[in-house]
């Protein structure tokens, strides 16, 4: 039986044991009881041992350390002084309630940490590895890199790697929050951590299990509750400060309006109790973790990883997004976009630049392949020059195929037509006659353009581009997306340099986020207030310096984490002026005297429960 069981039972118990004490005193006892004393501590004082002992016991063992001022010792010293003035019943129910408060406080905080556990659960127990004979059952921690491990249908992929046999529809929602399958094939990259459709796979992999997806994945988790908001830790200085005040207060309350005033001790004894009970700070202490913790798990189930509550704040805070291009708001393959030839069709001036770009494998000679129809005869090709920063020289049997930017052009001699599209722009020459151009570019995030019109609707002032291309293909991304500001031709020590700029002008105001991907991005990332790396195939550098994992590079998210982050911000504000606006009322009218001790059991417990319900909503959120 669990801890939670057993705490539901004990109060049952009690609750059932103090009613039928109730019942006995005002029907039985009804005439002996106020003459009696000891009947009042005969009927109340186990049942109050039998609720209270946890409490007196912590209250006692933090006395001992010289931890005096908790709620343990407040109630402690409550109910003892609730039983010295003879409010037997009183004293019973303010523990009963408590202990009521904390199984609500233990249930949402199950409720909150089942809502991360499910992400840690994504970790692989075993790896089937590939052995000459046969495959072994192991743990994915002895697997090395390039060893060839085999998924079966239904089972989780244990490390990073590539399919080298197999077809199968991958399930990647524990990680990534998109509830349709990916399908993989030979030559795909697979993550560890996602469940493996009908189809066998066989994977090589491509990282150590401590460096795979998954373990950096439970490393952040793990870490995300360590790192606590601004206002978590004014609470939890409140709290020190608050606590010990009240009961040097409750003290006063006692002893120094019987001198000036007088009247009998047991009334201002009863409203020092009264003031004790009601200014416990759990509905404070315990709310406003809560209220983070929901918010982080409730990101965690949309697929978006954040280090610490202090990120959900500052995320509420955001009125600045700068973004990086290439891999961003791009997809970061390039593609042939424009085909201009002089006197020949588009497919022929395709195949000579293809021709030419035959042996090479950067990604523009990759795209100019992909777009001839057919495959290059390389054995027309006798000799090739790539000559770095201007383009290609290539020899074959039809005579010399020159391909690049202007400058090369220019230096052979051959005149050029001069295209402005935007994106990189390549020009055929074939023997010194000027053939036509090509334009290679990179296309735009399918949803990008929504992401930044939502991320605008949740706030965000100002969007901003960061791009190492030139001048026309930044203004032509940022005019397609809606971006409002941008910076081109940047290399990565430009990027921190512009990033500072924008901060100055941005803290006057709010919180500047960045979202980029690439290693050249890490910088950029610790620099802003709150780093976004796009998509769990992101660089390493780029993940471990982030503030905000995205798992599945899905733009939109970030308007998603802005909106989570501002609920639970609202949640946690709500629950803090309540909490403190109805203790503070409760005790002014407890030094009064017109508070008594049941109004007290609800601004301590009835404000908690309340305030935890409360934080509770953020782990339907979403």
């Amino acid at each position: 039986m669990d801890k939670n069981k057993k705490k539901l039972i004990r109060f049952i118990i009690c609750a059932v044991l103090f009613a039928g004490i109730e019942v006995i005193r005002r029907t039985l006892l009804k005439s002996y009881f106020n003459e009696e004393i000891w009947i009042g501590y005969f009927l109340y004082v186990p049942t109050y041992l039998l609720a209270a002992y946890d409490i007196l016991f912590k209250a006692f063992k933090n006395i001992s350390r010289g931890q005096i001022f908790d709620e343990n010792f407040l109630m402690m010293i409550a109910t003892f002084g609730a039983f010295g003035i003879r409010e037997f019943s009183e004293a019973l129910a303010v523990i009963l309630f408590y202990q009521l408060g904390e199984l609500f406080q233990d249930y949402a905080l199950g409720k909150s940490r089942n809502s991360i556990k499910e992400l840690m659960e994504i970790c692989p127990e075993y790896a089937n590895l590939e052995t000459e004979s046969s495959v072994e059952t192991v743990d994915p921690d002895d697997v090395p890199v390039g060893s060839i491990i085999v998924v079966k249908p239904g089972e989780r992929i244990a490390l990073d790697g590539l399919v080298i046999e197999g077809d199968s529809m991958v399930d990647t929602s524990s990680l990534t929050g998109e509830s349709v399958p990916a399908r993989v094939t030979k030559g795909d990259e697979v993550i560890s951590g996602c469940v493996n459709g009908s189809g066998l796979l066989r994977v090589k992999t491509t990282k150590e299990f401590e460096d795979s997806t998954v373990s950096r994945i439970l490393e952040l988790v793990e870490n995300a509750t360590g790192k606590k908001a601004k206002v978590e830790n004014f609470i939890t200085r409140f709290a020190r400060v608050y606590t010990p005040i009240v009961t040097v207060g409750a003290v006063l309350l006692a002893t120094v309006p019987l001198l000036f005033f007088g009247g009998a001790f047991s009334d201002w004894l009863q409203r020092a109790c009264v003031f004790l009970v009601i200014s416990c700070p759990c509905a404070l202490v315990i709310s406003v973790p809560l209220g983070f913790f929901g918010g982080i798990g409730a990101a965690s189930k949309a697929g978006i990883l954040v280090k610490g509550g202090n990120y959900i704040e500052a995320i509420s805070k955001m009125n600045t997004m700068v973004f990086d291009k290439t891999g961003t708001l791009t997809e970061g393959n390039f593609v042939v976009s424009e085909v201009a030839p002089e006197n020949m069709s588009k497919e022929e001036l395709i195949c000579i630049a293809a021709l030419a770009e035959g042996y090479s494998n950067h990604p523009i000679a990759l795209s100019v392949k992909e777009a001839a129809k057919a495959e290059p005869d390389l054995s027309k090709v006798k000799s090739i020059e790539d000559i770095s920063g201007k383009g290609i020289v290539a020899e074959t049997e039809n005579g010399s195929i020159i391909l690049g930017n202007p400058r090369i052009m220019e230096e052979n001699g051959i005149k050029i037509r001069e295209n402005d599209a935007p994106g990189t722009v390549i020009y055929v020459a074939e023997n010194q006659t000027f053939l036509g151009s090509i334009v290679i570019s990179d296309t735009v995030k399918k949803g990008a353009k929504e992401a930044i019109q939502n991320a605008k609707e949740m706030g965000i002032e100002n969007c901003i581009m960061l791009t190492g291309d030139k001048k026309q293909v930044a203004e032509s991304v940022c005019r397609e997306l809606g971006i409002d500001e941008w910076y081109s031709e940047l290399l990565p020590q430009d990027k921190v340099e512009i990033m500072d700029r924008i901060l100055k002008k941005t803290h006057a105001k709010g919180f500047l986020g960045f979202a980029g991907d690439g290693i050249n991005d890490a910088p950029v990332l610790a620099r802003a207030d709150v780093g976004f790396a796009m998509g769990s195939m992101g660089s390493d550098a780029a993940i471990e310096a982030a503030d905000v994992v995205i798992m599945d590079d899905d733009l939109d998210k970030i308007g998603r984490i802005i909106r989570i982050s501002r609920k639970t911000m609202s949640i946690v504000k709500a629950n803090i002026v309540f909490a403190i606006g109805v203790k503070f009322l409760v005790l002014g009218l407890g030094a009064l005297g017109i508070a008594n001790m049941w109004s007290a059991v609800f601004a301590d417990v009835g404000v908690a429960t309340l305030c935890i319900l409360n934080s509770m909503r953020m782990l339907r959120y979403g």
